[in-house]
């Protein structure tokens, strides 16, 4: 007979093993997209760059609808279709030729992480109580940034190979669908608060200062893998593979800050609000020198600042929201998330073009004033952004 240790084990390792996945979704394609856009030559620049941005549009859009599935479906029929449905539209891409169909695969690609990772986050509310949260939040953020390291690697590997190789990365949803299939409990969730009330839309307004600041956590953040490499190769002498390293370092540091974010928000339980938007000032502003010592630590503040922020606003959340957060908050974080990734070129534009088309650095300029905004946002909720106490 299964203990109930044991069983709480495979449910948190199927719970995380989503995690794993969905930053998979428009990551794990960028190393590859100057191969696809080689090979999609004729077609106009928006849709090849669409190819990694589709995604995003739907999870917003899954995201938004996803207490009213939770009404509909349970637990592990919504893992289910999720999962199946993202290594058909992910994989599948290996067998399209024409970059229509290509995007349209990739809008399903976006359903399937929309029903997926309010789960990923929210059925560790329903499961643990309050006093795991931040541990497992960091758990789950650590996951994701591995997913990340190992799906654009091995990515950009199968590119090599040709083209369409690169989305057969999505086969490895496969191992999350038996985790699945196999530990997942079948759960209905209702929306309800903690305190048993109906959920109401009005009651989203108590979230907004985790909601908000997961959108400005992203908006910043998105500025580094939209522009790192093309500044660190005017700013230096650095070749592509070592940019390339610096790069997937970070992935790493944010991983590890991860892992310890359980015990970082035991150390430092009240200042840790502030840790994200803090590294994002200082990383950014250290890239302003463009040597490579500069490079190195502020690619390290952002991982940190990565690492912290994005399990530090879930747990905040999922504290708020109680047992059923994956029917209330978890889905409009998962929709703040990628409409900060999905909108960071179109912001960070403008505020560049302030400090002239010939700053190289105008980027990072406009990341410094953003963190600035983002550190006066944490201040202002600082009420509303603190764990209650032990």
């Amino acid at each position: 007979m299964t203990t109930k240790v044991e069983v709480t084990r495979q449910v948190t390792a199927t719970i995380l093993s989503m995690s794993l996945l969905t930053v998979m979704a428009g990551a794990a394609i960028a190393p590859a997209l100057g191969i696809i856009k080689q090979h999609f030559a004729s077609a106009p620049d928006l849709l090849v760059q669409l190819i990694v941005s589709m995604p995003a549009l739907l999870i917003i859009i899954t995201s938004l609808f996803f207490r009213t599935i939770s009404n509909v479906l349970r637990t592990r029929s919504i893992a289910i279709i999720g999962l199946l449905l993202y290594v058909l539209a992910g994989a599948g891409c290996f067998f399209v030729r024409d970059i229509h169909v290509l995007l349209a695969m990739r809008a399903l690609l976006g359903v399937s992480v929309g029903l997926i990772m309010p789960l990923s986050t929210g059925l560790l509310a329903y499961y643990f109580p309050p006093s795991e949260l931040a541990r497992l939040m960091g758990l789950s953020a650590a996951m994701n940034q591995m997913g990340g390291v190992v799906a654009t690697l091995l990515a950009g590997l199968l590119a090599t190979i040709e083209w369409n190789y690169a989305f057969l990365v999505y086969i490895l949803g496969l191992i999350a669908l038996v985790m699945v299939l196999v530990w997942l409990p079948d759960e209905q969730l209702s929306s309800h608060d903690k305190q048993g009330n109906a959920f109401e839309p009005r009651h989203l307004l108590k979230f907004h200062p985790s909601v908000i600041g997961m959108f400005l956590l992203m908006l910043i953040f998105f500025i580094f893998p939209t522009n790192f490499a093309i500044i660190a190769g005017q700013q230096t002498s650095l070749s592509p593979h070592a940019i390339t390293i610096i790069m997937v370092a970070l992935d790493v540091v944010a991983f590890f800050v991860g892992l310890a974010f359980g015990r970082l928000m035991k150390a430092f339980r009240r200042p840790i609000k502030y840790f994200a938007p803090v590294s994002f000032l200082l990383g950014y502003g250290l890239y302003l020198p463009g040597n490579i010592t500069c490079l190195l630590l502020g690619s390290a503040l952002i991982g940190v600042a990565a690492g912290v922020g994005v399990p530090y606003l879930n747990t905040i959340a999922s504290i708020k929201g109680g047992k059923n957060s994956a029917t209330t908050v978890m889905p409009l974080l998962s929709a703040a998330l990628y409409l900060g990734q999905f909108i960071s070129p179109i912001v960070v534009m403008p505020l560049s073009s302030m400090f002239g088309h010939d700053d190289v650095t105008a980027p990072y300029k406009a990341g410094v004033i953003m963190s600035v905004i983002f550190l006066f946002q944490v201040w202002a909720t600082r009420h509303f952004q603190s764990l209650p106490p032990e």
